[in-house]
């Protein structure tokens, strides 16, 4: 039953991220632009880009190592990738905490929170 729940919650996070990577490869330029005026005050201004160059990659080895995770429980009750996936999601999910604060976007960073949960409780049942 376990797996069960490590599934849906590898799914989740492998939708989350796979859809956010997407958006930010077919939208970039809007994406940096609304980003730049985001951290307009803060010592990423400069670093928009790059910054989120480094969050689109680890969101797309979130997503990939999530939905292979996935596929592992349901073939083999392995969970070496799922756990890496929700290791990378969580990874993700700070780096973006991380900057929603520092923006003080104190909605946007609850809001990151709602996501944390289950990629900790994916982290602490696929452990």
């Amino acid at each position: 039953m376990n797996n069960v729940a490590s599934i849906l919650l590898l799914a989740f996070l492998a939708l989350t991220f796979l859809q956010s990577g997407y958006e930010k490869i077919f939208y970039w330029k809007d994406n940096v632009e609304w980003l730049k005026g985001h951290f307009a005050k803060t010592p990423l201004k400069n670093q928009v880009p790059l910054a989120l160059a480094h969050l689109l990659v680890l969101e797309l080895i979130s997503g990939v190592l999530c939905v292979v995770g996935a596929i592992q429980l349901l073939t083999n009750s392995g969970r070496e990738f799922g756990f890496y996936g929700a290791i990378f999601s969580c990874i993700s999910l700070l780096m973006m905490l991380f900057g929603q604060r520092l923006a003080k976007d104190y909605d946007g960073a609850r809001t990151i929170v709602i996501y944390f949960i289950p990629a900790v409780m994916a982290v602490y049942w696929l452990n």
